[in-house]
């Protein structure tokens, strides 16, 4: 039935929560994960803005990170025996996630609530409820 999960990670510990969830998918037939995480573009143009020396070592370690931790997830989902695809991009994180979610074609989005924003989410609302809203396929959302 899911075949092919898209899962947007914040590398937060709720959103590697949700990775015990896409080992069960898999015992129900899904065969491929497409592993996202998306760096906010808005953080660029900060350090861009306020720390514009080193911004360039700055933006470079922020995505040798993400690269790393994307790394440590694929190799964890390929030892459960699915197919994964990896994807770091840049922009507004819902925009990039339904974006992908068109691209890729996939079955089912699986997202953690409540990541690494928790000030943010008072104020403007969580990317993963944004997603819940605005997404066409189905979606499991894990919670804390």
């Amino acid at each position: 039935m899911f075949k092919t999960i898209l899962y947007p990670t914040d590398f937060s510990d709720v959103s590697k929560k949700a990775l015990d969830y896409i080992k069960q998918l898999k015992e129900g037939g899904a065969e491929t994960v497409i592993l996202l995480h998306v760096v906010d573009q808005r953080s660029i143009q900060a350090i861009e803005q306020y720390a514009s020396a080193q911004s360039l070592k700055l933006e470079k370690d922020i995505m040798e990170d993400a690269t790393r931790e994307l790394q440590f997830i694929e190799r964890t989902l390929k030892k459960a025996g699915l197919n994964v695809k990896s994807r770091i991009e840049i922009g507004i994180p819902l925009r990039e996630i339904l974006r992908v979610e068109e691209d890729e074609d996939i079955s089912v989005i699986v997202i953690g609530s409540h990541g690494k924003s928790n000030l943010e989410e008072m104020f403007m609302g969580s990317v993963s409820e944004k997603v819940v809203r605005k997404c066409k396929r189905p979606i499991l959302v894990i919670k804390r």
